[in-house]
């Protein structure tokens, strides 16, 4: 463990210098705000880089959204590493201290953009896989996503197409975090992320249900008084958002003379 460690400490200025490389690629997966070609510049570095540390058959593979996921092996018995390598926009330029695109330290500290999530975490695998060396006890599958900031799924529909490229004995995501500077953190349980959208067509009053009866809709929302009822749709109608234990949720309804309509959107975590 000690030469390990050793290994490792002599590799972090060839750590640093590639993120550096990484993090100057502006490798935003949205062609409304920067060019394609810098995500397929990132991709061909990422590929050329794990190839050199020793992966074979590393390859860019197109999903449906036009993003390329980097593909890579060893042989079995087999751990899937995962990562990927477009990032968040930087928005507004002037709200950095230093530079998005330019890594910069400050206080012993890294920044860029990308540098936590997710480059920092290629240059981390990149970096073991050089310090293991042909010692690694175990065979690897690497992939790295071209487009998880816009969770477009395309990376799931690729797989789904492509299963046998992903099959692995255990699977290592580190596009997490550590407890704390300098604390190695192993999570174990990621939460996933669900996008709900639900719609509701109601009637706009209550009817008899002795003349109606099943069939009809019931009314929304649910009161028995006409006010109480009127109240809670002008507040409805006005678009509503709400934090919660389990995600944040939208709500807004629109009224007409014979029915209400409902638009629900959720964003569930865990």
């Amino acid at each position: 463990m000690a030469e390990l460690a050793s290994r490792i400490a002599e590799l972090m200025p060839r750590a640093k210098a590639d993120l550096t490389e990484l993090v100057a690629i502006p490798s935003v997966a949205d062609p409304r705000q920067y060019p394609p070609e810098e995500c397929h510049k990132a991709a061909q570095w990422v590929a050329d880089a794990f190839t050199w540390a020793g992966l074979r058959d590393v390859h860019l593979a197109e999903t449906p959204d036009g993003s390329h996921a980097v593909i890579g092996h060893r042989p079995p018995p087999t751990v899937l590493l995962y990562c990927h390598y477009d990032v968040q926009p930087p928005l507004d330029d002037k709200a950095w201290t230093t530079p998005p695109f330019t890594l910069t330290e400050r206080d012993g500290r890294w920044y860029g953009r990308g540098t936590a999530d997710c480059k920092g975490n290629i240059v981390m695998h990149l970096t073991a896989l050089r310090a293991l060396g042909e010692d690694l006890p175990v065979g690897l599958k690497f992939v790295a996503e071209g487009s998880e900031e816009q969770g477009t799924g395309r990376l799931e529909q690729y797989v789904a197409q492509h299963p046998e490229k992903f099959l692995a004995d255990a699977l290592l995501i580190c596009d997490t975090g550590n407890a704390a500077v300098g604390v190695g953190t192993a999570t174990t349980t990621p939460r996933g992320l669900a996008n709900i959208v639900v719609t509701v067509n109601t009637l706009a009053g209550e009817v008899h249900s002795g003349r109606f009866g099943g069939p009809a809709r019931t009314p929304w929302p649910r009161s028995s008084s006409s006010s109480a009822r009127s109240a809670t749709r002008r507040r409805a109608s006005r678009s509503s958002t709400a934090w919660t234990a389990k995600g944040l949720g939208t709500v807004s309804a629109t009224t007409s003379d014979s029915s209400v309509r409902t638009r629900v959107s959720w964003t569930a975590y865990g």
